[in-house]
């Protein structure tokens, strides 16, 4: 079959994470031609290397829960989180309508989220955070339901599933950690492992979807069932215009060159640049510096929507607090030899871990958010060629909670202390000198942090000082459950680096995911959502799904904005 050399449709979306699948969706559902187009061989973007949360104030599923959540309350937080880099429309929007459009997926999709009621927002202190019930996550998804498409979906990173493919969702690590004290927890996990190994039977990995994974699923579905076209391989190469206004695209297929003509627009929502060295050197300063720095984004996420975007004349939200959102991760090393990277989102918090520098100093208390934590780290590097630290724990600790990728019992440590991923020491003094850390400054730190520990203090950083630290810590442990002694030989430590799950400097939009000029004008014809869009809530990080959640509203919304237009124009 020959490949026709034009494609019109209404609404053309580039990318295949939760923004553009939100926007498909909603448009397909409207009666609208949708084709999205991908650069990679798999659909689903960041988000299938994410947990796949949103954070959505006011959810029907927080007011079932008898959570009650006040959107002023919610604009206040954010106002606190991100003061004068705010924009305030579109987060008036966002937390207006926000539960609204979750409960408009749920309702018209196969989308279904579960609240995590005692999640805190990440910042107690400041005027309008929560306690609990903001963020919700994706419940599980048969993957068989996809047919020959789950071939097409992009795979969790390799380092957080089991058995090379057996997903773990937030709602499962609790099991896991239990599973040698409660048999509720050992049956959990092992009904999960025998879904696992039926499905090797027949798919190439598990079908039982958790996190980002399923919430792709479950958009995916939809969309295919609605008739929404997808081209994989198919990157844009130029944007077309007419009379100002943005009509359409020139692509790149396996086939060779096509023009798709979209008569509503066009969605960019491309993942935005953390995979591009040029563009992260010119927003990240270490960087910039040539020091070390690793995604949690596929390899694809290179900025072509972003490029696209400032071709088309939208400007650059530039003037971020953080123009990422960071995390702490660890390499683990692979059998093919790469490295593959490991979000460090919670161990840090647990009772009996500590972090160091090269220096054996504690910089700052483990607790805290992933998102605060890497600048902490970056600046107590500030004078050192690499830009690393250590989390390090004792032999009672890593029986609770394990260590990074190093599993707790019944799980094995021995294939991470061969690669080198896991290192240990007898002595203190001997595990730094495995770290390259300096060992008096490591005993001295560690002496100081037992002096409360038995206690349940933190003389220095006071972890464990509020309700989102001790979210994060070892489940049941008391007084403090993010503090205990280290004193426990043998002692362990995996090295961590500055990390990133998406970028926040992007495209400037409006409150209708509406593409914004240099001039301050919309451009018509032209929407962005995702990460390709610059961050309204101004680079802040205020609790878990402040990404994913703007994604999913903003990508219905440019769909709604779309339909609405042609439906006028006709």
């Amino acid at each position: 079959m020959t490949t026709p050399k034009t494609l019109d449709c209404d609404l053309l979306v580039a990318g295949s994470g939760a923004a553009g699948f939100s926007a498909a969706v909603t448009a397909a559902l409207a009666g609208l031609k949708v084709v999205m187009v991908e650069k990679s061989p798999w659909f689903g973007g960041s988000t299938c290397h994410s947990a796949g949360m949103v954070w959505i104030p006011g959810s029907r599923q927080a007011r079932a829960a008898g959570i009650t959540d006040d959107p002023a309350a919610a604009l206040r937080y954010l106002e606190a989180e991100a003061g004068d880099r705010l924009q305030r429309e579109s987060a008036a929007v966002y937390v207006e309508r926000g539960a609204e459009i979750l409960a408009w997926f749920e309702d018209h999709t196969h989308v279904s989220f579960s609240l995590s009621p005692k999640w805190p927002d990440y910042h107690p202190p400041f005027a309008g955070s929560s306690t609990g019930g903001r963020s919700l996550g994706p419940t599980p998804f048969d993957g068989r339901t996809l047919g020959r498409r789950f071939s097409q979906l992009r795979p969790p990173l390799a380092t957080t599933v089991l058995f090379d493919g057996m997903m773990i969702g937030r709602e499962d690590l609790p099991k896991f950690y239990t599973i040698t004290s409660d048999w509720r927890s050992a049956l959990h996990v092992g009904l999960l492992y025998l879904r696992y190994r039926r499905d090797r039977l027949s798919w190439p990995r598990g079908t039982r979807l958790s996190n980002g994974n399923a919430l792709i699923a479950m958009l995916a579905r939809t969309a295919f069932e609605r008739g929404v076209e997808l081209l994989l391989e198919t990157p844009i190469t130029q944007l077309t215009t007419a009379g100002g206004r943005v009509t359409g695209a020139e692509v790149r297929g396996p086939s060779g060159p096509m023009t798709i003509r979209a008569r509503g627009g066009v969605l960019l929502a491309c993942g935005g640049f953390p995979a591009d060295p040029t563009l992260t050197g010119q927003y990240l300063p270490h960087v910039a510096s040539g020091r070390n720095h690793r995604t949690l984004t596929p390899d694809a996420n290179t900025g072509d929507g972003f490029r696209l975007g400032q071709s088309a004349g939208v400007a650059v939200v530039g003037d971020q607090i953080s123009p990422v959102a960071w995390t702490p991760v660890s390499l683990v090393p692979q059998a093919d030899g790469s490295l593959v990277p490991f979000p460090h989102f919670n161990d840090r918090g647990k009772a009996g871990y500590i972090c160091v520098d090269r220096r054996g100093r504690r910089f700052v208390s483990e607790a805290t958010s992933y998102h605060d934590f890497v600048p902490a780290m970056i600046e107590a590097c500030r004078d050192d060629a690499e830009v690393a630290c250590w989390v390090l724990c004792d032999a009672a600790a890593i029986r609770r909670n394990g260590l990074g990728r190093a599993p707790c019992p019944p799980g094995k440590l021995e294939p991470f202390l061969r690669s080198g991923y896991l290192k240990q020491g007898a002595t203190l003094a001997e595990l730094a000198r495995a770290c390259g850390i300096d060992a008096a400054g490591l005993e001295r730190t560690v002496a100081r942090f037992n002096e409360g520990a038995g206690r349940g203090e933190d003389l220095e950083f006071s972890k464990g000082r509020n309700i989102y630290e001790r979210f994060n810590g070892t489940i049941g442990f008391a007084p403090n459950p993010c503090v205990a002694p280290i004193v426990q030989g043998p002692f362990y430590a995996v090295k961590l680096i500055p990390g990133d799950i998406g970028t926040f400097v992007g495209l400037r939009a409006d409150a209708a995911a509406r593409a914004v000029g240099t001039d301050g004008r919309v451009i018509e014809g032209l929407y962005v959502a995702g990460n390709d869009a610059g961050s309204f809530m101004g680079g802040t990080y205020p609790g878990a799904g402040t990404s994913i959640g703007p994604a999913m509203v903003f990508g219905h919304l440019a769909a709604r904005d779309v339909t609405a237009r042609l439906q006028e124009s006709r």
